[in-house]
């Protein structure tokens, strides 16, 4: 579980994040929406320690990372996929991680083998395309089999198959019981992936609930219909009732609410 209490980041003048407050629980994949410069990143940098908070507190299972005795079997995470030295082959760089955490030297074919990367094992990710640097991240994140697993933005780069996998991924480690925190600036992407939703805008946090309950609250659904004659069409749209309503849309054509696309077609 991670638990962000009152969570301030700030750069002199500007605050990137202000004050946010949510959990990421075991067992659902929780989504961190927001568009480009939110703050997203830095909060996720600040849950690892990697920026100090202004204010507030990260408690990662309980403890704040720095106080973690092996933070890579209690928490993996992709933040950058670049982050890797271009001279070690992509084998070496898991191998590095993997002594300086005290995790079994078996454990990288395992990771590789998972990402697609067994191949590859011997080359040196400078190399590499961005989908499978993306995918050498998600090996690291996953090389201590940790219980919480955050991604920034995983499917960047990754072609079709890819983004399909990753979304597997994810769904299967959060049936295992394990807390996934991945983040995107695409609803889309959410939609297809995430259960839970944490939305942020300009740092602050703006909604913190279900996935369903967002869509359903933050949308809405019409029939778009056009016809040669739209001011007869209308009349008789409105005259059906039964709460159906009618709006001008774009280019002479009419949005119906309150009548499925069957229902519009017959009248």
């Amino acid at each position: 579980m991670i638990e962000v209490a009152g969570l301030t980041k700030r750069y002199g003048a500007k605050t990137a994040v202000n004050d946010l407050t949510f959990t990421v629980r075991p067992g659902i994949v929780t989504g961190f929406l927001g568009p480009n410069g939110a703050g997203k990143s830095t909060t996720m940098r600040m849950m690892l320690g990697l920026d100090h908070p202004t204010a507030g507190e990260v408690l990662i299972d309980g403890a704040p990372y720095h106080r973690l005795r092996d933070p890579l079997r209690a928490i993996g995470a992709l933040l950058e996929a670049k982050a890797v030295h271009p001279g070690r082959t992509a084998y070496h760089h898991l191998l590095c991680l993997a002594q300086s955490n005290g995790i079994p030297e078996e454990r990288i074919g395992a990771v590789l083998e998972l990402v697609g990367l067994g191949a590859v094992a011997r080359k040196r990710p400078k190399g590499f395309s961005l989908g499978m640097g993306q995918r050498l991240g998600i090996a690291s994140a996953m090389l201590g089999d940790p219980r919480i697993l955050m991604f920034d933005e995983p499917v960047n780069g990754l072609d079709p198959e890819g983004i399909h996998w990753i979304r597997t991924l994810m769904r299967r480690l959060a049936a295992d019981g394990r807390t996934v925190f991945v983040s995107s600036h695409l609803m889309s992407e959410m939609a297809l992936t995430a259960e839970h939703l944490v939305v942020i805008g300009q740092g602050r946090l703006l909604a913190d609930t279900s996935m369903a309950a967002f869509i359903r609250e933050n949308s809405r659904s019409f029939v778009r219909v056009r016809g040669p004659e739209p001011g007869r069409l209308r009349a008789v749209l409105e005259a059906a009732g039964g709460g159906v309503a009618v709006s001008e849309g774009a280019d002479g054509t009419l949005e119906v609410t309150g009548a499925e696309a069957a229902r519009v077609g017959e009248l």
